[in-house]
């Protein structure tokens, strides 16, 4: 696969995984994820795949301060139905990186590694996405901003003539390239702004999902 070369510089997160761990698909459980795995999973690069990205990597760097995050470990609510809009598209990039499904994921063994009801629609949140730990109840809650970065000008009149069918090769390329500037901006020079992704974190001991 043949891709930008700044999804190489996207920052990249490890993963414990103790279901990966248990049945040796991965030597000590620890998983990489990166930007790459996400376009993989959608089958494309959009500012809307690169929030998901950006919004997971952010919520478990903060949930686990530091350490290593626990893959399976983590509850994901939405504040949108999953058929509205972009959000079963951010749901499907959240649910790789965090292992987090509905009633249709991994069963479990034994009563361990439980994947199933991690995931949830139409939550009553304030804000777009909520991430919990199961084991604290500590969670963060995000809302994305994309707009931060507006596409160029010619961007959208290259795209109407590109899915017309009326742009030159050398117009459709154009595009392309105008399209994942866009992206690159998002994921490189505004992955630590907080006006990009805006936080709400709550300690474990402020956590009503606790009570």
């Amino acid at each position: 696969m043949t891709y930008p070369v700044f999804f190489d510089q996207v920052r990249k997160i490890t993963m414990h995984d103790p279901l990966a761990e248990f049945l040796g698909a991965a030597t000590n459980g620890l998983i990489e994820y990166t930007y790459t795995d996400a376009v993989k999973l959608a089958g494309h690069s959009c500012p809307t795949v690169a929030g998901a990205y950006l919004m997971a990597v952010k919520a478990l760097y903060k949930l686990f301060d530091g350490n290593i995050p626990e893959r399976g470990k983590v509850k994901v609510q939405f504040k949108e139905d999953a058929a509205k809009g972009v959000t079963g598209v951010i749901a499907n990039v959240v649910g790789l990186i965090t292992g987090a499904t509905q009633e249709t994921g991994f069963k479990g063994i034994a009563g361990k590694f439980d994947r199933r009801n991690l995931l949830s629609f139409n939550a009553g949140i304030n804000d777009d996405i909520c991430f919990v730990r199961i084991d604290t109840g500590a969670s963060v809650s995000m809302q994305y901003h994309p707009d931060m970065v507006p596409p160029m000008p010619e961007t959208q009149e290259l795209m109407q003539k590109s899915l017309s069918g009326n742009a030159t090769e050398g117009e459709m390329e154009k595009f392309r390239e105008l399209w994942q500037v866009r992206v690159k901006r998002i994921l490189i020079d505004h992955f630590d702004d907080p006006e990009m992704v805006k936080m709400t974190f709550q300690p474990a001991e402020e956590n009503a999902l606790t009570k």
